[in-house]
């Protein structure tokens, strides 16, 4: 069975189509493959700001109560060196 004019037009246009899909299927995988990657290195660094972040907190936990202290300490000599100037 032989096809007509027609007939291997119509398989040519539907291989140069078909072609032509595969061809912008392999591009948005590749791209959406990057895609992917470069969302995979931001949310690693997200990750590594929020651990130093963590870090961060734990050093003023445990700095929070002496550093109150030399604040305290320090308010206290002003309002004494101020109380001694006013009393000159």
């Amino acid at each position: 069975m032989e096809l007509g004019n027609a007939a291997e037009i119509l398989v040519i246009v539907l291989a140069a189509f078909l072609a032509l899909l595969l061809l912008l299927g392999i591009i948005v995988a590749i791209k959406f493959i990057q895609l992917l990657n470069q969302l995979k290195q931001i949310s690693e660094k997200v990750d590594n700001i929020a651990s130093k972040a963590g870090s961060l907190s734990g050093i003023f936990k445990y700095t929070a109560g002496p550093a109150a202290v030399i604040k305290f300490l320090s308010n206290a000599i002003d309002l004494v060196s101020k109380h001694r100037k006013k009393g000159d």
